[in-house]
């Protein structure tokens, strides 16, 4: 599986953005779907996570009720839609998927890694 994130740029604090992670290679339909983020200098955490049928969400502390992730997986995509964003959400986003059941907010049980997209939240 091949994951390609894009969405990013830079946004004022309090504005939205959206971010897609398109799957090729194939089906991910029985795959949990997550996002990660690191800020420089800064280690890599747990954004948020979506089952395969999308019925099961989990979500950082951080970002409850600012972000949503969801997923069409007839178009083998997941999206994350950020709002109310503050500086401290500017960080290179990753998407990752792990094929599992169970949702997991740990980078180590993530087999799949898109390459990033970069979010910049301005004061």
């Amino acid at each position: 599986v091949q994951l390609q994130a894009s969405g990013g740029g830079l946004v004022q604090a309090g504005g939205s953005l959206r971010l897609s992670c398109a799957a090729s290679g194939r089906t991910f339909s029985n795959y949990v779907l997550a996002w990660f983020r690191q800020a420089p200098g800064k280690e890599r955490k747990f954004v948020g996570a979506i089952s395969w049928s999308g019925s099961n969400t989990a979500y950082a502390d951080s970002v409850k009720g600012r972000f949503t992730i969801s997923r069409d997986n007839a178009k083998n995509t997941v999206y994350l839609q950020m709002g109310s964003l503050t500086p401290e959400d500017t960080a290179v986003y990753y998407c990752a998927g792990r094929r599992a059941s169970v949702l997991s907010r740990s980078s180590s049980q993530y087999n799949y890694w898109g390459q990033g997209t970069l979010v910049t939240v301005s004061s």
